[in-house]
């Protein structure tokens, strides 16, 4: 396997499905609360919860903007093709579910090279013919978009959703901000990015509690999880026109639970919650 600063790259080649190893998407299960997942994978949330309690709601927050974020593209955005880098396993709703309420014909692709997400993916195709899944390193855009899933399913010359939803801060070879712009030179003028990412707000409190997560993800089990700036995060929508995150700003990056919410936050946001923070950038 590639090395790289941190000493793993997850997503680098495909790995074994192995229960003494822990593998990000199990980890996301585990912390929606889902039961496709082995001890190592729940040894990662624990190690981090020793320190900081509330570490599931990292999981639970940027779903759910997923959610709101999938239904603002599909609706008013009118995307009808979805290109998923990084497939969920069943504790959550799945972009395809999402995506195909609003209408049955929105076309779908995923892409993992994890086992137990390719596994559960391949189930995916029995529901329907517009959800496919592509076994590709998320972060190998010439790879992703060059696949004869990809040509077969992806129409490249129209709007594209391309989704990089708890993904990106998986990668640590460098600030990413290449890899993006590689995937973004691809995709045609009215596709959307969505981003939803691990989040340093450089300020006092809130930034120490992000080091100490991302130290306890990249010395734990999991050996990957950056927590990345405002300017480091932005720095993947590069040219792009930002989604103004709700009605009072600009478009702008802002908290998960901050984009375009449910209805009225009733209760403070935790510590946790303020520290994944999401953009969606339409390409002009």
């Amino acid at each position: 396997m590639s090395q790289d600063v941190y000493g793993f790259t997850p997503t680098s080649v495909p790995i074994e499905i192995d229960p003494a190893r822990a593998s990000i998407a199990r980890v996301y299960d585990a912390a929606l609360g889902g039961k496709d997942n082995y001890a190592i994978d729940r040894d990662v949330l624990r190690h981090v919860a020793s320190a900081v309690p509330e570490v599931n709601d990292l999981a639970v927050s940027h779903h759910s903007f997923l959610t709101r974020a999938l239904r603002f593209c599909a609706g008013q955005g009118r995307i009808t093709q979805f290109l998923d880098c990084g497939s969920s396993l069943p504790a959550a709703e799945n972009t395809h579910r999402i995506v195909q309420r609003i209408d049955p014909h929105n076309r779908v692709v995923y892409v993992d090279n994890d086992p137990v997400a390719l596994a559960y993916g391949r189930v995916f195709l029995e529901e329907n013919d517009n959800t496919h899944i592509l076994d590709a390193d998320i972060f190998n855009p010439a790879e992703v978009l060059t696949s004869a899933t990809v040509r077969a399913h992806i129409d490249i010359t129209e709007p594209v959703a391309l989704l990089h939803v708890g993904t990106l801060h998986h990668y640590l070879r460098d600030d990413g901000a290449d890899m993006m712009k590689d995937y973004i030179d691809a995709i045609p003028s009215g596709s959307f990015v969505v981003i939803a990412h691990f989040f340093d707000t450089e300020t006092p409190g809130l930034s120490e509690v992000a080091h100490t997560m991302q130290d306890l993800f990249l010395g734990g089990p999991l050996g990957s999880g950056r927590f990345r700036t405002r300017a480091q995060i932005m720095a993947f929508v590069a040219g792009l026109d930002i989604v103004p995150p709700n009605p009072n700003k600009i478009g702008e990056l802002d908290l998960c639970d901050n984009w375009w919410p449910d209805g009225p936050q009733l209760t403070p946001l935790n510590q946790v919650q303020r520290c994944i923070a999401a953009v969606v950038g339409r390409k002009p």
